[in-house]
């Protein structure tokens, strides 16, 4: 798969962008409303994708190679369902065609988050939230 053939499988729902919170003692991920900094909240997408890595430390790149590392990322995502051997949603851009379709079905973060700035990380646990939505789960 070439690298752009890779990057079009984001679904454009932003939820790799939120903050989460991992649990030392058990390893378990707890998802948060707060948003990186560079995450639009209207269009779920990077405002400076190009740069995001040197704006964001922890920012991660994902790529085929890290998918074993990348427990985290939500189970409706296509670069895991993908890696999983999973199909992708009907709601997903590249099966409806449209890239609004992630939103209307209630998927993407659109709408729901808050930005991390002037938040004090102590906060975060302040912030928890029930996404992704077990839901979705196939």
């Amino acid at each position: 798969m070439s690298q752009s053939e890779w990057e079009s499988l984001c679904d454009g729902c932003g939820r790799c962008c939120l903050n989460k919170l991992e649990d030392w003692d058990t390893g378990e991920i707890h998802w948060t409303n707060i948003a990186c900094r560079l995450l639009d909240s209207k269009t779920c997408r990077c405002r400076d994708y190009e740069n995001r890595l040197e704006k964001v430390p922890d920012c991660i790149q994902l790529s085929p190679e890290k998918m074993d590392e990348l427990h985290w990322l939500p189970p409706t995502c296509a670069y895991r369902l993908i890696h999983e051997g999973r199909e992708l949603y009907d709601w997903h851009y590249l099966i409806s065609g449209d890239r609004e379709s992630v939103h209307a079905a209630g998927v993407s973060v659109r709408g729901r988050t808050i930005t991390e700035f002037g938040l004090k990380f102590e906060d975060y646990e302040n912030h928890l939230v029930d996404w992704p939505s077990k839901k979705f789960e196939k």
